[in-house]
């Protein structure tokens, strides 16, 4: 079994409480959406090793969308989510060029 993380004090003041309440509900928002973009970089690499062209284009103009997303949130870097695009587009259009 894994060791579970020890339990935190409860802050004593309301802001304190609050902030904790707050810091638990963003954590979740912001772990779903860290997934969602993952998932989306592995759909469309998933469809460039199938070699199908069609379906990875697809996937890749919805991945943009959550990529951008997420960078303009803040959960991943700009940087990191524009070198990503780059190279799942570099990707695609391999994937367009062999199959032409």
């Amino acid at each position: 079994m894994m060791a579970s993380k020890p339990k935190k004090k409860n802050p004593r003041l309301a802001s304190g409480r609050k902030r904790a309440r707050q810091n638990i509900k963003l954590n979740a928002a912001n772990t779903s959406l860290r997934s969602k973009y993952r998932t989306a970089v592995k759909n469309v690499e998933k469809a460039v090793l199938a070699g199908d062209k069609t379906k990875a284009t697809e996937l890749f103009a919805k991945a943009q969308s959550v990529l951008d997303t997420i960078a303009d949130k803040g959960i991943f870097h700009k940087n990191k989510a524009a070198r990503d695009k780059s190279r799942l587009s570099a990707k695609v259009k391999a994937l367009a060029v062999a199959a032409a």
